[in-house]
Order: structure tokens, then C-alpha cells, then sequence
């Protein structure tokens, strides 16, 4: 096990787009440097955040465009005009004054400028160095957005067979005809990868950790899955036959289907894990600690067919997670992982969990229903786990706690000792207090948020990934609190 992940810690989940500020969504500006001043005064180690890929309409940052690229609109364009690739001047009618609209209309103007004479040689030497360290991505993935844009979005399946089946006649005429446009797609990702360097050497310096997720699964609309196709489970033509997903669940009675491709898991093998491996070295380039989503899916995956509607119909493939996991120790060391395990866990998973001593997830709104073997609740964990009152996926605590039926609530009093706080309250203070190594708070309940406030409803495409903070939800009050509570129980 890492060492980051044996020490007594306290952390926040807050995803980079529910910062405040004045763009259109929360980016890599001043207000996520505040952000890491808030958590070093209140002594929080660890700022974890959703995966930070370039996401689809829907604005999911689990179904994103690639498996390493960043979000161009998590760039912050302030910061840009501080070093001098912008001007006030810039601003178009349509934004002048604000930022909140054509960020990639400014971007392209910053791009413009950074490409002109105007910018140094070290900038400009460092622009060509990042696109050579990043090559064995980011030259498919540019080709793949120019492609994208000159065909309407249209998903890869539906451009011309040529460009479809990545004939290297047409893949040559495309990056000769686009040229323009993949280099301004290669700018935006030196850009954002700039920012987010930035902001993490800033959080590292403040004694705070920055911990990310990898989601097991990449969307079928990717430049992973048109540059690797042999990496997934396809038909000749490029369809697929089955597609991920989750049977029936607490979140959702007919399971949740997701849509993504599955692994070719022999050529993977055959390959020494060669895709997956230079995934991790992009994550673990951006993040200290990381979390794979839905580790079970390492051991054992839901394939349901391609023309099914729901998730109902499906059933477990069995995946080699332990040799993947080997390969990824083989190459990184003993990097600091967490396993996912929420969901219909099995032995088989926990045993590939623990072979690997990986910290696994325990949530509390899950503690209160069942038996005292309840894994969820604190009496059952070790030390070697991570504990949230909620999740993304959740309710809010506060959202969760007024839905409970008066007797619910009176067991869950009972069992946290009959505190005089409220229930939400005295949740953020049974995780603080727990065993677990690690405690995450999601920020909604910091701030004592409702239902209202919630990050996202699984199973449902609307209304999520939307939340963001207002600074003057954080007040004093609740701030020295917290930080009270993370001395009281030793986790700074």
C-alpha cells in the first residue's frame, strides 16, 4: 500500500465545475486557489475531484471524448490575459464584460496571439515539447476533434468509411487538410494541462493532495476507441455487440445501462496492458491519488447486448483485473489506488481489493439499513478504507436525512451516541471520528446543503453535473468548525 493512504487524513469532494466564479462553469482561476486555502487553513490534506475529461453534451465526466485529454472548458481565461495571451480588448460582443460565453472563441484568440511572433522562444519551445511528450495521445485525439467538427459532431461510426476505418490515405489528406485545427486543439490541451500543473504544484505546497478517478469504462464516441478499436469488444463494422452497465441496484430498479464499449481483454493481455498503462502514467501525471471507478468491473463485467434498452438483460464476464493490476504495480510501484467497491460485490472482488491491499469505500448514508454485519457501518471498518458520508452519486446528507421515516432517524441517533447535533451534522463528525485512514465530506455537506444541491441522480440524463458553491455559503462558522473537527479527531 502507498504511504499517502496510510496516514490519518481528511479531504473534500468537490468536482473543478462546481467552483463559484464568474465563467460559465468552475475552471482552473483564482477561485480553486482559493479553494486550496481554504482546505490548508481548515487542515483538509486531500481535494478530490470527477474525472477531468473533455466531456459530451450532457456534461458527464464519465462519458468523456478521451481517456487523457483535459476539458478545455475548465480553462480559465483571466488566466490566460495574466500571462499577456489575452487582452480585455479580446472579448467579443457576446462576452465583453464577462467571460461566462466563447471561451473557445477566446481560446482561438489566445492561440492566434501565442503562435505569433509575440511569444517567447521558452514558450514556444515549451508548447512543442509538451506536443512531442504527449504524442502517443494527443495526436489522434486533435485529428479526432478536427474530424468531429468538420462532420457536424457526428459520432466516428457515421464519418466516411475511410476516415471510419483510419485508411492511412485519408488519416494523411485529413491531418494536411486540418492542420490549423489540430493545432489549436493541441494548444487547448498545453493549455489546460498548464493550469491544472499549476493549481497542483500550488495544492502540493500547501500540504493538500489532489485526488482524481479514473472511470473503468471510455465512451464509445472517443478518440480511444476510433485510434484503438482493437482494444474493445466490435464488430467488423465497428458497432458494438455488447455494451457496460449495471444490473438492478439501490439506484436503480432496471439497472443502469451506460453504453460504453467493453475491453478486448485477450489483446490487451497480449499487449502487456499497454493502453491501460499509458492511461494510469496520464492520471498519475495529473493526480497524487486515484480512484477507479467501478473496480468490480476488474473482476467481473455486465455485458448486456447492444439492443437492449435497459440493463435487465446482461450478464457477468469475467475480466483479469488481478494481471492488469500486477502490470500496473510492475511498472508504477505501489501507487496509491482506490477500489470502488460499491455495488454487488462479491468474494472474488474483495479478494482482488485486499490481494493488492487497496483501500475500498465505505458510505455512510448505506450504514443504516440491514443488520449490525452491515459493512457501511463504522464499527465494521479497519483502517485501510475510505469513508464518505455521501458520494456524487448520492443525496445530499441533508436531502438523504429528511427523507428518512422517524424511526430510521431514531435508530440512526442511537446508533451515533444521541449527539445533540443535527443528523447531517453528526454524519460529517461519525466519518471524522471513524477508523478509516481516509475521510471524504462532499462539499454540499459542509455547507449543509439540501436535496436541491445534489451532483447527480443516477439513471437519469437530466439536471446533474450542474452544482456549484457560492462563497458566502461558507461561512465563518462552518469553516472553523470544520477545522475544529479535524484536530479534534487527529486527521491533520
Amino acid at each position: 500500500m502507498n504511504e499517502l493512504l496510510t496516514k490519518r487524513r481528511a479531504g473534500i469532494l468537490l468536482h473543478i465545475t462546481s467552483l463559484p466564479g464568474n465563467e460559465k462553469t468552475g475552471c482552473l482561476g483564482e477561485d480553486a486557489y482559493r479553494f486550496v486555502d481554504f482546505l490548508s487553513y481548515a487542515g483538509i490534506t486531500v481535494w478530490q475531484t470527477l474525472p477531468l475529461g473533455m466531456t459530451h453534451a450532457d456534461g458527464s465526466p464519465y462519458q468523456c471524448l478521451s481517456a487523457h485529454a483535459g476539458n478545455p472548458d475548465l480553462i480559465s481565461t483571466a488566466a490566460l490575459v495574466n500571462r499577456g495571451w489575452l487582452t480585455s480588448q479580446d472579448y467579443c460582443d457576446g462576452c465583453q464584460g464577462s467571460v461566462k460565453f466563447n471561451k473557445s472563441c477566446l481560446i482561438s484568440k489566445a492561440f492566434a496571439y501565442f503562435m505569433s511572433s509575440a511569444t517567447t522562444t521558452e514558450e514556444q519551445a515549451d508548447f512543442n515539447n509538451f506536443c512531442v511528450e504527449k504524442a502517443f495521445w494527443l495526436d489522434d485525439f486533435a485529428l479526432f476533434l478536427a474530424l468531429r467538427d468538420e462532420y457536424n459532431q457526428q459520432c466516428w461510426n457515421a464519418w466516411p468509411e475511410p476516415l471510419k476505418q483510419r485508411e492511412s490515405k485519408a488519416i494523411k489528406a485529413a491531418r494536411k487538410r486540418l492542420t490549423s485545427q489540430i493545432e489549436q486543439f493541441k494548444f487547448e490541451q498545453y493549455v489546460f494541462f498548464l493550469q491544472w500543473m499549476d493549481l497542483k504544484t500550488y495544492a502540493n505546497q500547501k500540504n493538500v493532495l489532489l485526488f482524481g478517478d479514473i472511470p473503468i469504462f471510455v465512451s464509445y464516441d472517443s478518440a480511444d476507441v476510433w485510434s484503438n478499436p482493437e482494444v474493445f469488444k466490435l464488430n467488423n463494422d465497428g458497432t458494438m455487440p455488447v455494451v457496460a452497465g449495471v444490473p438492478p441496484d439501490y439506484f436503480s430498479e432496471t439497472g443502469q445501462r451506460w453504453g460504453n464499449p467493453h475491453y478486448n481483454w485477450e489483446f490487451l493481455k497480449k499487449t502487456g496492458f499497454h493502453w491501460w498503462l499509458e492511461r494510469m502514467r496520464t492520471q498519475f501525471e495529473q493526480f497524487d491519488i486515484l480512484r477507479i471507478d467501478h473496480f468490480r468491473g476488474l473482476e467481473a463485467a455486465w455485458e448486456i447486448p447492444a439492443n437492449e434498452p435497459t440493463a435487465q438483460l446482461g450478464k457477468w464476464v469475467e475480466a483479469p483485473g488481478s494481471a492488469l493490476l500486477a502490470a500496473i504495480k510492475n511498472k508504477m510501484g505501489a501507487i496509491p489506488l482506490v477500489a470502488e467497491d460499491l455495488g454487488i460485490i462479491t468474494d472474488k472482488v474483495i479478494a482482488l481489493r485486499d490481494e493488492f491491499g487497496l483501500p475500498g469505500m465505505k458510505i455512510l448514508q448505506f450504514a443504516f439499513g440491514g443488520n449490525y454485519d452491515n459493512p457501511y457501518l463504522p464499527v465494521n471498518y479497519d483502517k485501510n478504507c475510505v469513508v464518505y458520508t455521501g458520494t456524487h452519486d448520492n443525496d445530499t446528507t441533508l436531502g438523504w436525512s429528511n427523507q428518512l421515516r422517524d424511526a430510521e432517524k431514531q435508530y440512526v441517533y442511537e446508533y451515533l451516541g444521541n449527539p445533540s447535533l443535527s443528523l447531517h451534522c453528526a454524519l460529517i463528525q461519525a466519518a471524522l471520528a471513524s477508523v478509516a485512514n481516509l475521510a471524504v465530506i462532499p462539499m454540499q455537506d459542509i455547507l449543509e446543503l439540501d436535496s436541491q444541491h445534489r451532483m447527480n441522480t443516477p439513471g437519469t440524463t437530466e439536471g446533474n453535473w450542474q452544482w456549484r458553491f457560492d462563497w458566502l455559503q461558507l461561512t465563518h462558522e462552518r469553516a472553523s468548525r470544520l477545522e475544529y473537527l479535524v484536530k479534534l479527531f487527529n486527521r491533520n
